[in-house]
């Protein structure tokens, strides 16, 4: 079967490992920029254009798609499926995915536990912000940040009222959400790779409340309860993401979501629980895109 993995970064470590996995279960491997692809729109025939050459002969597509480019990605993945090719992201799960609360409005709705949350934008008063989420220390996020940049806690009321201000005046959009105390800096990283749990570990940083590795965050060993292990599935699910890094935190009400990742980083995980999670990946990807082979010939 031939694979293509959509990274702007062949180099990246869950690029290579995602390739080397595939090669080594003798799959034709090959990777694809996205952000240098070309989209040929014609009635009955949607194509792509690489390199001066059609793309038309693979069989899935694993997109890794970075938040700076999720628009032109996500179009990108909506023309490979126009040309029934199986991917294990599609184009709606991961606009939906990437918007930060509109992901937080479907998990709510379906019962997801979250922290609590307001969406703001420069028309709102700071203090009732502040207030409806249980008042200071609070946790201000901005839509568009990864890795944990964009990310502030304000320990004081008037810390928090400065920087929602000061957000304001670059015109963004922010969210306003409740400090987890008893969580101590640490959440869990789950990759959910179908049906189950493939793997999680805690990522917690001591000088730092934002326990993101980019952010120097140390990653330990963990076990999940059970009530963890289904709050992952039903976050990944809830988004329509068959492949997820699902982030939760430990609090007094139980597990909440912080976010749900489409194409989260393989390294962290492989080099903490030792296990070829890539692997497990690639093994997936197979069997959806056989199971859907078989069922376009049925209905060809």
């Amino acid at each position: 079967m031939k694979i293509a993995v959509l990274s702007r970064g062949s180099g990246n470590y869950s690029t290579k490992r995602l390739v080397e996995a595939g090669k080594k279960r003798g799959h034709d491997m090959v990777v694809i920029n996205h952000a240098n692809c070309n989209i040929d729109i014609e009635r009955n025939k949607p194509g792509i254009l690489y390199k001066n050459q059609v793309i038309d002969d693979v069989d899935a597509i694993i997109p890794r798609i970075g938040q700076s480019i999720t628009s032109y990605g996500s179009a990108v993945v909506r023309q490979f499926e126009m040309m029934r090719v199986y991917t294990s992201v599609s184009s709606l799960a991961l606009v939906r995915s990437r918007d930060k609360f509109r992901a937080l409005q479907l998990l709510a709705r379906s019962g997801v536990g979250i922290p609590r949350t307001v969406f703001a934008r420069q028309s709102q008063e700071p203090d009732s912000l502040i207030d409806v989420v249980g008042g200071s220390p609070v946790v201000i996020k901005l839509l568009e940040g990864t890795h944990g940049i964009g990310v502030v806690l304000a320990e004081t009321r008037k810390a928090a009222k400065s920087v929602i201000q000061a957000f304001y005046g670059l015109g963004a959009s922010l969210l306003v959400q409740e400090f987890i105390e008893e969580a101590n800096g640490a959440d869990i990283r789950v990759i959910v790779v179908g049906d189950r749990v493939a793997g999680a570990f805690m990522r917690k940083n001591d000088e730092d409340f934002r326990s993101n590795l980019h952010r120097g965050g140390q990653s330990l060993p963990v076990e999940l309860n059970k009530k963890e292990t289904n709050i992952a599935l039903k976050a990944a699910n809830t988004l329509g993401l068959p492949i997820a890094g699902v982030d939760i935190i430990r609090s007094k009400r139980g597990p909440l979501v912080l976010e749900v990742n489409s194409s989260p980083g393989l390294g962290g995980i492989e080099k903490q629980t030792g296990e070829d999670i890539a692997g497990e990946i690639i093994d997936y990807v197979v069997q959806k895109a056989k199971g859907k082979r078989r069922k376009d010939r049925i209905g060809a």
